[in-house]
């Protein structure tokens, strides 16, 4: 009993846990260096600047037509039944969506293929295609549209989505390419081994294995592609004539006259294009956040 005595007495006594009380006033003796004030300012300021140019737009749309108020009040909604009805908002909303889905499903799987070849294989070029994916990206898509239409007219593609779906997947590749190629090295290697020592093959385990921590990484992709496919405006200019065929930006190009501008109409197919943006958008954010190899491997 003395030498357990002796022992207790010998070891270190525990440290005190400050209260609560403590902490806070610890945590915010770390940020009296710098005063809130120069912290909330230049958010805030970027804040306004984000958000005015988006109340001004929704002010021209919901205001009715003639009116000066800077409160939309009453709120009206024949701008947007113009555009939807009577300027064929409805047909580009669907033109747009089939070319935004179609290029993300394209550009997803190409680049899936693609990026898991340069994260797992070595190939004599691979450093060279890796240079020359990276100086595809300083090329601009203007330069382009001559040899495409070319393409296309002799394929019989002009004034085709497929056109526009089939261009919007090539420009977007590279990039894609590489950033799903980020993706896959960040997995391990064992546990696609792990799984072809219990019999799978290589298709098999990275169905398994692999492809289920990249969802966060393939709904980026798939994601910026969607929203590069959606707001772009040159490649349906281009490949599509006939007014059926034309996507949004196109149709609010069209809102825009010689001698006038119907800013209401204008303002509220700018409203009708934001809303996929910004709903993909918060989705995104939720993913990246997420992370995609979190437990990914686990002692």
């Amino acid at each position: 009993m003395t030498a357990a005595l002796a022992e207790q007495g010998t070891r270190p006594a525990p440290a005190a846990t400050p209260p609560p009380a403590a902490r806070g006033r610890r945590r915010r003796g770390l940020d009296r260096g710098v005063p809130r004030w120069q912290i909330y300012l230049p958010l805030c300021l970027y804040l306004l600047f984000t958000l005015v140019p988006f109340y001004w737009m929704l002010l021209f749309a919901l205001r009715p037509a003639g009116s000066t108020a800077l409160v939309p009040w009453p709120i009206t909604g024949e701008h947007f039944q113009k555009v939807w009805n009577e300027r064929s908002f409805g047909i580009f909303f669907q033109n747009s969506m089939i070319v935004g889905v179609a290029s993300l499903v394209m550009t997803t799987a190409v680049a899936l293929a693609g990026g898991y070849a340069l994260a797992r294989f070595d190939f004599r070029i691979k450093k060279g295609f890796m240079l020359a994916l990276l100086a595809s990206q300083f090329i601009p898509g203007a330069l382009m549209l001559v040899p495409l239409f070319e393409i296309f007219k002799n394929l019989q593609m002009i004034n085709s989505l497929g056109s526009v779906v089939i261009a919007e997947t090539v420009f977007q590749l590279p990039l894609s390419i590489i950033l799903i190629s980020g993706f896959i090295k960040n997995v391990p290697v064992s546990l696609e081994e792990q799984a072809w020592v219990d019999g799978c093959g290589r298709f098999r385990a990275f169905c398994a294995v692999v492809l289920p921590l990249l969802r966060p990484g393939l709904i980026a992709v798939g994601s910026f592609a969607f929203v590069h496919s959606w707001n772009h405006f040159l490649f349906a200019l281009m490949f599509l004539s006939s007014q059926d065929k034309q996507t949004i930006p196109v149709g609010l190009n069209t809102l825009i006259g010689a001698d006038s501008v119907d800013l209401g109409a204008l303002a509220a197919g700018g409203v009708i294009a934001a809303v996929p943006v910004v709903i993909v958008f918060a989705f995104i954010q939720k993913w990246l956040i997420t992370g995609f190899s979190a437990g990914a491997v686990k002692g």
